[in-house]
């Protein structure tokens, strides 16, 4: 699917275009020690990839238990998403050092180790919440690809020329992406690239130290994966359903609001919050 190629292209043209442009003498700053971030970046990316790879291929031959599949239940590919999300945290704190937060208009807060279950928290809330956001044609991918611009923005405020190339990669890969994918799509992102791209939002938050500015700027992707999450929680505790409908876009469907016009609009509220959530990050 879409979301495998965008995997694909955007590790080899890093793998590339970075020597390349180190090789050309061009002048390159970093806030943490290369290796180091490049690992984090690339682990967190690839790792919930082929999470949401396997997701792809048991749907794609509808392989099941019945046919002697002993596939993975969702429970244990949710233990593995919190496993690899501690992993990423604790690469963030003891490799980079990261066990701050900054909370506009009110202080700088040190977290200690408390930081690296904080991070694993958002890493995995977020794969899930784009992969449920990923349900109508360009939703997902036009939400990430404005948000994504916004972060470029603040990697560049903060000099970190690796971060800033690897956005601008994830960036160009999903405008080709939309040409194909907006209403009507042709390619789908799949498992693959809404788990991959969740997790990476997430990692480039975290790297560029603006925790309030994710959540912001991903509040949408925040708003639908709780309809979603409250929905079956109400359903598995109180026996009826919350809403209507869940998640939010397919509720607003239901309402008689067409396709284009929920992810338009969604567009549109996703550049308000990235103006606002870059403006709280650099003040």
């Amino acid at each position: 699917g879409g979301g495998l190629l965008i995997l694909c292209i955007v590790c080899l043209l890093f793998a590339f275009i970075y020597p390349l442009i180190k090789f050309l003498g061009v002048y390159i700053t970093q806030v943490y020690p290369l290796h180091e971030e490049i690992n984090i970046i690339f682990f967190a990316f690839i790792s919930f990839g082929l999470l949401g790879l396997y997701d792809d291929v048991v749907g794609f031959f509808e392989l099941d238990r019945d046919q002697g599949f002993a596939g993975l239940r969702t429970s244990h590919k949710f233990a593995l998403q919190i496993i690899l999300g501690l992993i990423i945290g604790a690469m963030l704190y003891f490799n980079l050092g990261i066990n701050i937060i900054n909370i506009p208009f009110i202080g700088v807060f040190s977290l200690g180790w408390l930081y690296i279950p904080l991070a694993a928290f958002l890493i995995v809330g977020f794969a899930n919440a784009v992969n449920i956001t990923d349900g109508l044609d360009g939703l997902a991918g036009g939400l990430l690809m404005i948000t994504l611009f916004g972060f470029w923005l603040l990697s560049a405020s903060i000099l970190d020329t690796p971060l800033s190339i690897f956005i601008s990669l994830l960036i160009g890969a999903l405008m080709a992406f939309l040409y194909f994918n907006v209403f009507p799509a042709r390619i789908f992102m799949g498992d693959v690239g809404s788990m991959s791209l969740g997790a990476i939002f997430a990692v480039i938050g975290l790297l560029v130290g603006k925790i309030v500015a994710l959540l912001i700027m991903g509040s949408i992707f925040i708003v639908v994966g709780l309809t979603s999450l409250l929905q079956i929680l109400s359903v598995k505790f109180r026996g009826k359903r919350l809403f209507p409908v869940a998640p939010l876009h397919y509720w607003l469907l239901q309402i008689g609001w067409s396709e284009p016009k929920i992810v338009q609009r969604a567009w549109l509220a996703g550049i308000m919050l990235v103006i606002f959530g870059v403006w709280l990050a650099v003040i």
